[in-house]
């Protein structure tokens, strides 16, 4: 007796689905299609190396002069060269060294400037779109400060809290205090408005009115379901911050009214090369090429990140 063949069933296949893709990675593919993006986040990091990392490889003391006079009336106004590859300035500082110490200032500038000035504008913006009886006044004070002419509103706080703060301070200490926080003081009400707005939108959609239904208090509301998605706009206001603080930071350096002349920045050795300007170009060519640098790229970061983060043009 034979036993009976059994019929051997394949298991059905199981489908393979694929991991989830990450909001990070969305946005990380949109950014690197944006040509102009990937080339400002270069020249960025380019520049951010030149000043962190240049001066362990160009070991000059920026603020060097030499003592004897002979030596320092030769040195100084030198052409770029081997020795001194920017050249020198009108006390023989080295200009290589000293771009690399304005640069640092310049960029720490634009950036805690601008963290200031986000930090405000978004404050605002969120309570002024959440409350309702605290949109007219919190608007109608934006409205004064962007009704304020900004340039001599910065040039008075400059004249009357500097010698306060360097002597509380130092000079360098309390002008860089001074600097970023009246640059960030003048400069939040953009912010405060784009972010209004998107609250406005936000806190009629239904997850907000849900999480409103079931007692969710405003605090909640706001840390939980508003903010995280008014992020988007914030970044890109925070990239095209550090440019303008940039920017206000040099013109007030120009005008002789930032930093203390042994202290340098971009926009300091751009005011000492003035009167030079017809004799040695190159001493307002390179500060004034870095600043024109940095704040390109950081223009088309912010273009890149405004493309990147919003869903309505990710992907295509």
């Amino acid at each position: 007796m034979t036993d009976a063949p059994v019929a051997v069933t394949t298991p059905p296949a199981v489908a393979v689905l694929a991991a989830p893709r990450s909001l990070s990675r969305d946005v990380w593919d949109q950014f690197r299609t944006h040509k102009g993006a990937m080339a400002g986040l270069l020249v960025l990091g380019l520049l951010v190396l030149f000043v962190a990392i240049g001066p362990l490889v160009w070991r000059v003391d920026p603020a060097f002069v030499n003592p004897d006079a002979a030596a320092m009336i030769k040195s100084r106004n030198q052409p770029p060269s081997w020795a001194s590859r920017l050249g020198t300035d009108q006390l023989g500082r080295d200009m290589l060294a000293r771009m690399m110490s304005g640069g640092k200032v310049s960029l720490a500038v634009g950036l805690v400037a601008m963290l200031i000035s986000v930090f405000i504008g978004t404050l605002i913006g969120v309570l002024a779109g959440y409350f309702r009886r605290l949109d007219g006044p919190l608007m109608r004070l934006t409205d004064l400060f962007l009704a304020l002419p900004l340039l001599p509103l910065l040039l008075v706080m400059v004249m009357l809290f500097r010698d306060t703060l360097a002597g509380l301070f130092g000079p360098e200490a309390g002008t860089f205090l001074l600097i970023v926080f009246a640059i960030g003081l003048t400069s939040w009400m953009h912010s405060a408005r784009i972010v209004r707005g998107q609250v406005l939108a936000l806190k009629e959609r239904e997850f907000v009115l849900a999480a409103r239904s079931i007692g969710a208090p405003p605090r909640r509301i706001i840390l939980r379901h508003i903010l995280p998605n008014v992020i988007s706009p914030v970044m890109v206001a925070a990239t095209l911050g550090i440019a303008g603080a940039i920017i206000t930071e040099s013109v007030l350096s120009f005008l002789g009214l930032g930093f203390p002349p042994d202290f340098p920045t971009w926009g300091r050795l751009l005011y000492d090369g003035v009167d030079y300007m017809q004799s040695y170009p190159e001493r307002v060519l390179w500060p004034g090429l870095a600043i024109s640098l940095t704040v390109l790229a950081v223009n088309y970061i912010g273009d890149g990140l405004r493309d990147a983060l919003d869903p309505r043009i990710r992907g295509r």
